[in-house]
């Protein structure tokens, strides 16, 4: 495998890439001892400019389980690009440590730290990707049916960040992904056009589609909250439109789908029910859990 040198979007990585390093994540889950010291000596800023759980606590977790140190940083040290630059915040944590995972509110952020910093950056989430949480869902699907190139995943919602990774891993690694959104609400084009020639040379097969039937027969079905979408409609509108969408017992039933899966925060009621968060087709532990070994196949990879 060609060195990791950062991970802004899973685009950078090619089919070996990715699928050493869901490979290197089942490594370290099942033998966590032989990996204690894979980040000895190495400080880790952990830049968050949203809040979080999951992200958080399975980086600082999942870093010190590597053996190595991190440093948590808030909007409470002063705003990007605010009390100083972008670029000044990048070359100055470039002094201290040895790679920034950052948590941000716009992709261009990611891209004007790693140019500043010159070290190894990670993204935990922006408006246009969020890689780390595509690679802990392709984890969980590995173990559940092995072979990926077989599976067929349906997301259903909007078209977000989540969505645009998840496309993104699917048409690397041959899948099939069906992406179910109400009209207006589809993947970023740019994205999508990525994902398409991707997907052409891969085999993979991408699917758009406003009918939630068009899910049927799934391995798995994928939701987020409709919420994160106030900024691009008010919640009454978001709740008539998304409403038709809402995953519970009785859809996963019609269409035969076998798991549920979702990011979290999961909105009860909304997006899921609770029947269904909660069942025995639901995935969702397992992918939190997953976000911390496959985070840490990334670092160690960056670092081996």
């Amino acid at each position: 495998m060609s060195k990791l040198t950062q991970l802004l979007c899973l685009a950078e990585l090619d089919q070996a890439q990715l699928s050493e390093l869901l490979d290197l994540a089942i490594k370290i889950k099942q033998s966590p001892q032989d990996y204690q010291t894979a980040l000895k000596g190495r400080s880790i800023a952990l830049l968050f400019e949203k809040p979080s759980l999951r992200t958080r606590v399975s980086f600082d977790v999942g870093i010190n389980k590597l053996g190595g140190h991190s440093v948590y940083l808030d909007l409470q040290n002063g705003a990007m690009g605010v009390r100083e630059s972008v670029e000044d915040f990048g070359s100055n944590l470039a002094c201290w440590t040895d790679a920034i995972v950052a948590r941000v509110y716009s992709q261009k952020t990611l891209v004007q730290l790693s140019l500043s910093s010159k070290k190894p950056v990670i993204n935990a989430l922006s408006d246009l990707y969020h890689p780390c949480q595509a690679l802990a869902d392709l984890l969980t699907l590995k173990e559940q049916y092995g072979d990926l190139s077989k599976v067929h995943l349906a997301f259903v919602g909007d078209g977000n960040n989540v969505c645009h990774s998840l496309m993104l891993g699917a048409a690397i690694l041959g899948m099939d992904l069906t992406v179910i959104t109400p009209q207006g609400f589809g993947p970023d084009a740019h994205v999508l056009l990525k994902a398409q020639e991707m997907a052409r040379q891969s085999g993979a097969k991408l699917t758009l589609s406003q009918h939630v039937s068009s899910a049927a027969g799934a391995d798995a079905i994928y939701t987020d909250t409709w919420l994160s979408m106030g900024t691009r409609a008010d919640p009454a509108l978001i709740e008539q439109l998304f409403s038709p969408y809402q995953i519970n017992t009785a859809v996963m039933q019609r269409l035969a789908v076998k798991h549920f899966m979702h990011c979290l925060p999961a909105h009860r009621g909304q997006e899921v029910t609770s029947e269904v968060l909660d069942s025995e087709y639901s995935l969702v532990l397992q992918q939190a859990e997953n976000r911390m070994h496959a985070q840490n196949a990334v670092l160690v990879s960056l670092f081996s």
